[in-house]
């Protein structure tokens, strides 16, 4: 069973910074979790600190994507 997690920090349509979390089966739409931030430091603290995470269960890093 092919799973998929990803994680991007974005602003939304109000301005706010956001820590994206999406995951699931490939194939699937999967789940997705929104985290609201004051500053973009704190949602790349976050991502780091999940990705650790995520590293240290097996998950392997595909790719990086920026959207500037």
């Amino acid at each position: 069973m092919a799973r998929y997690y990803a994680l991007s920090i974005e602003r939304n349509l109000f301005g706010e910074i956001c820590l994206i979390r999406a995951w699931g089966r490939v194939g699937t739409h999967g789940k997705e979790l929104n985290h609201h931030f004051p500053s973009e430091a704190e949602a790349a603290a976050l991502l780091r600190a999940i990705a650790r995470q995520k590293n240290a269960k097996g998950y392997v890093a595909k790719a990086t994507v920026q959207n500037r």
